[in-house]
């Protein structure tokens, strides 16, 4: 597959402290910051950290500044939970959200805000009247939805989306009765795929799930990655952005799959961090270490490649 610009790959967050030895180098250099250190080897990433309260814009000043050395470079973010899930719309916290975000959609930065609901958040009239709301309230920014029940892939809740410029979040996620099922779809011009991982533990919960959950343990498939970029492709032919991004953390596994998903997608190599090439030496065997490699630390994390 040829190189596209509109296709950007990473993962969710970067301040994960259990990345230390596995991503991050360790001693840390002077200097180090996560976040400037990924923008090397992605060119997205998604912010997680507002979900859970406003970013100040004197960070998302500084995160700019992270992330000056990758020109391609853009964030997402996920809107907070308050709106979500807990459908509180205070105007001083819808103020400080959209302020906090706001240096990076001047910059040019911001890809698109996700709206992240609850498998219990189904198609119902009261819960489109809400996304409404959401979409009104939120309307500085190009936004995009993630749902994890499958009445939203009924013809009139796609049409809703498409009316209001909502963009449809293609998910992967453990399966059950009335989950969403993998897809290819697209509402706008931004195509939007997240990578949860397949393990059930503590997925189903209303809020975040669980640091433990093992949909965090899961590490994908060579061919799970295969079907995934074949989407991917499809999506591609009719979006104008596409961002993909795997949020399966757990010992660096996130970043493993991604830098795999780029390599699939045909975006340009680079070089990919040493102390992952030593915890997975067998996964990245292909890739180029960004320094001298150290001694494997984990034996493939307990040889699960």
């Amino acid at each position: 597959m040829p190189y596209t610009s509109s296709i950007r790959c990473g993962v969710a967050g970067w301040s994960y402290p259990h990345w230390d030895r596995c991503v991050y180098p360790s001693p840390r250099p002077k200097g180090f910051h996560p976040l400037e250190y990924l923008s090397r080897f992605f060119d997205a990433l998604e912010i997680n950290t507002s979900f859970y309260g406003p970013v100040r814009p004197e960070v998302s000043r500084a995160w700019l500044r992270k992330v000056s050395g990758n020109a391609h470079f853009q964030f997402t973010a996920k809107l907070g939970r308050s709106f979500t899930h807990e459908r509180s719309l205070d105007s001083r916290q819808v103020t400080a959200f959209i302020e906090g975000l706001r240096p990076l959609q001047e910059a040019g930065r911001l890809g698109c805000v996700l709206m992240q609901f609850p498998w219990s958040f189904r198609f119902t009239e009261e819960n489109r009247e809400f996304l409404i709301r959401l979409r009104r309230t939120f309307h500085y920014f190009p936004l995009a939805a993630e749902f994890r029940h499958s009445s939203w892939l009924r013809e009139e809740a796609l049409g809703l989306l498409i009316d209001y410029h909502i963009g449809f979040c293609n998910i992967d996620q453990p399966q059950r009765q009335s989950c969403m099922p993998p897809a290819a779809t697209l509402t706008t011009s931004i195509g939007y795929v997240r990578l949860h991982g397949r393990g059930y533990g503590g997925w189903f919960q209303e809020f975040e799930p669980r640091p433990e959950a093992s949909h965090r343990d899961y590490l994908y498939r060579a061919e799970e990655l295969q079907e995934w970029a074949g989407r991917i492709a499809r999506l591609r032919r009719f979006a104008e952005a596409v961002y993909v991004v795997f949020t399966n953390d757990a010992a660096g596994r996130a970043v493993v799959n991604a830098l795999e998903m780029r390599s699939l997608l045909g975006l340009p190599a680079h070089t990919v961090p040493a102390a992952l090439v030593a915890a997975w030496p067998r996964r990245l065997a292909g890739f180029r270490p960004d320094s001298a490699q150290q001694q494997p630390l984990f034996l493939e994390a307990a040889a699960v490649a």
